[in-house]
């Protein structure tokens, strides 16, 4: 994100009136490539710092996950409360507010003026993220699972919300006025609202991992998705494709997963292989949705051999369901 942030900004140093007819188009792209960057600045990097196991340092995983919500202005205070619940009881919709898979279905993946904007910029989507902010800093919070993970019976935890977003404002703020003091003011366009644009890559990795599945089911395997894709994307997105075992076993280090995956994947739906090929399942399931708003896709999940069963029931000194 730094790198392509210095190259975008020397891109823009690099205009001039009389090579505009390169070096503006190369600045598009540079920002283009800096922007697709942005969303793996954000909560996917919180994601796994707030998991603590990124680092061995507590206080390391602590520290770099407020600098990583402070450059993509995360509520990380908000996402610390939300995100056990989810992984406790993930898709059940009484307890995971987090991921609401009755809303996410209806979400219309085929609209092309919502792909144009996560290819190049979301207005709507940035004013609510910076209203939301505004809010939070005032003390104001609404919403039910905004209010259930930041009760108003606990204030300690509020005012550390409220501190935290008056952070976010005044921190930007001022390092955005200390961009145009010092005649470098494209910064707020590189630094500022770096993580803002061009969300395109963030959203084709993220969007799958509970998409069309299954709400209120204790097995992981029929409310979680995993994919494969190629090493790049997989890095960007701190291996966050294996999304089925990460939520098995939390406490794996996403560096990890991969191995992970080898050793459990007998007892694993299968896994699609590319990002092409998942959204072309997505947009199946999609179709599906529309023909049918109650249908919900299936995954093709291994069943133990009742020996297996018996074996496992046996070691274990439990009485072995009939069923």
């Amino acid at each position: 994100f730094f790198g392509t942030g210095v190259l975008a900004y020397f891109a823009f140093l690099n205009i001039d009136p009389l090579n505009w007819y390169w070096s503006f188009p190369l600045l598009l792209l540079a920002l283009f490539v800096h922007g697709t960057m942005g969303p793996f600045m954000g909560l996917i990097a919180v994601h796994e710092l707030m998991h603590r196991t990124v680092f061995k340092s507590k206080q390391l995983n602590a520290f770099f996950e407020r600098v990583y919500a402070f450059i993509s202005w995360s509520d990380y205070l908000w996402y610390q409360g939300s995100h056990p619940p989810h992984h406790g009881a993930t898709c059940h919709e009484a307890y995971d507010g987090e991921v609401p898979l009755a809303l996410l279905a209806r979400a219309r993946i085929e609209r092309k003026k919502n792909w144009i904007r996560l290819l190049v910029f979301n207005p709507t989507a940035t004013w609510q993220k910076l209203k939301l902010v505004w809010r939070h800093a005032r003390g104001h919070v609404h919403g039910r699972w905004y209010n259930h993970v930041l009760p108003e019976a606990d204030p300690a935890v509020r005012r550390r919300h409220r501190n935290w977003a008056q952070i976010l404002l005044i921190g930007h703020g001022v390092l955005a006025a200390m961009f145009v003091v010092t005649g470098h003011w494209f910064l707020i366009v590189v630094f500022t609202f770096g993580t803002f644009y061009c969300g395109w890559l963030g959203f084709l990795c993220g969007f799958p991992q509970h998409y069309g599945l299954n709400p209120n089911v204790p097995d992981f395997r029929y409310n979680t998705r995993t994919f494969t894709c190629s090493w790049l994307p997989a890095f960007y997105y701190w291996n966050m494709q294996y999304h089925l075992e990460h939520h098995m076993f939390p406490a794996v280090p996403f560096y990890n997963l991969p191995k992970l995956r080898a050793a459990i994947a007998h007892d694993l739906p299968p896994a699609t292989h590319g990002l092409i090929a998942t959204w072309r399942e997505l947009f199946e399931i999609r179709r599906r949705v529309r023909e049918n708003p109650e249908y919900r896709f299936v995954p093709d999940v291994p069943l133990r051999p009742k020996r297996s069963a018996m074996a496992m029931s046996e070691q274990l000194e439990l009485p072995l369901d009939p069923k």
